[in-house]
């Protein structure tokens, strides 16, 4: 008897131990997906996850392989972290926002004519999603208005895409359009069964003829750009100010690194930060991807500490792999440029 108390004890103590360590769906999706997704799920920087047409659309196999795959190259990241349950969890949670059951598709491959397929793109496809199904550009945020339409169009010819989606989703896709964006059922504009067949397979030859990939993240193992300056605090300071014009840029401010975090009369006046901004970057910036507002407007650290005077600013090349967006490497790329440009005017 003694014996079978234990068990049950034993077995109830399980119980509750991994009902408590079940993982929390709606803190996961607050933590890694409601920044770009929108907490009520009608999308941001990120696709609206809530729309009814695609909740009853994508399975759950969709939604798992997307959270572990991304978009490489798009804005989408890879969750590669993620424990099975709390994929699980995640998803579940995404799913409250429609109660029905998503449709169950075939596992039959669609058949169909590659050539007409290609035709049939360029013709109805490729204005939305690109010539070579690269997908839109941007994030499908605006500044001025609130948005209807709040999506770009997905990249279909990129590996998580075509990993995640059937044939089966994409045809039905085609046919169906998705409501409350600009997918419209290509039935309704006239084309066939046939027609949308051979769009698919089209489609799914994208995953041997895929055209050569963008490069993502860039390759830098520093996260910061650190410079000696030859002159003093104050004269350095000065220089920064000076080159950041030169450079077009405005000077926005300058003050303490601690200023707001320790009483006036505590702050360091040998750690000085200058923020400096040119809008139309910024704008440009903002337009491929509203994250980069976590490090623009562009701003230098300078640091006067046991006899040296150093100057740092962020590495924009290493933000690269935060990002996840090819569109914006570019501008990384030539943000970090000229961070070196400044710096060196301002301390050789």
């Amino acid at each position: 008897m003694a014996v079978r108390l234990i068990i049950l004890l034993g077995l109830l103590l399980a119980a509750l131990t991994g009902h408590a360590g079940e993982p929390d769906g709606e803190a996961l999706y607050r933590q890694h997906c409601a920044a770009c997704h929108g907490y009520d799920g009608m999308g941001g920087v990120g696709i609206p996850l809530a729309l009814p047409d695609f909740q009853y659309s994508v399975t759950n196999k969709y939604l798992k392989v997307t959270i572990r795959e991304g978009r490489p190259g798009r804005i989408m990241p890879a969750f590669s972290n993620l424990s099975n349950k709390e994929l699980n969890a995640l998803v579940k949670y995404i799913r409250r926002w429609a109660p029905g059951k998503p449709y169950r598709y075939p596992v039959t491959p669609v058949k169909g004519n590659l050539a007409r397929g290609q035709l049939l793109f360029n013709r109805h496809c490729a204005a939305c999603h690109g010539t070579n199904g690269e997908g839109g550009k941007g994030t499908g945020v605006t500044f001025s208005r609130p948005r209807d339409l709040p999506i770009i169009a997905p990249a279909l010819n990129n590996s998580g895409f075509l990993n995640a989606a059937s044939d089966q989703f994409i045809k039905a896709t085609l046919m169906n359009g998705r409501e409350g964006t600009p997918m419209v059922s290509f039935l309704k504009q006239g084309l066939t069964e046939k027609d949308i067949n051979d769009i698919v397979v089209y489609v799914r030859a994208f995953e041997k003829n895929r055209p050569p990939a963008r490069k993502t993240p860039l390759d830098t193992d520093e996260a910061t750009i650190v410079f000696e300056s030859a002159y003093d605090l104050k004269t350095t300071i000065n220089n920064i100010k000076d080159a950041a014009v030169g450079n077009n840029f405005i000077i926005i401010r300058e003050q303490t690194l601690d200023q707001g975090l320790v009483p006036a009369d505590k702050e360091n006046t040998k750690q000085r930060i200058v923020f400096f901004c040119n809008f139309g970057f910024l704008n440009k910036a903002l337009a491929v991807d509203p994250r980069v507002g976590l490090f623009l407007p562009c701003r230098v650290t300078v640091v006067e500490k046991d006899g040296k005077v150093l100057v740092y600013a962020i590495n924009p090349n290493r933000l690269s792999r935060l990002f996840n967006n090819s569109e914006l490497n570019q501008m990384c790329h030539e943000m970090n440029d000229t961070y070196i440009s400044i710096i060196e005017d301002a301390t050789l």
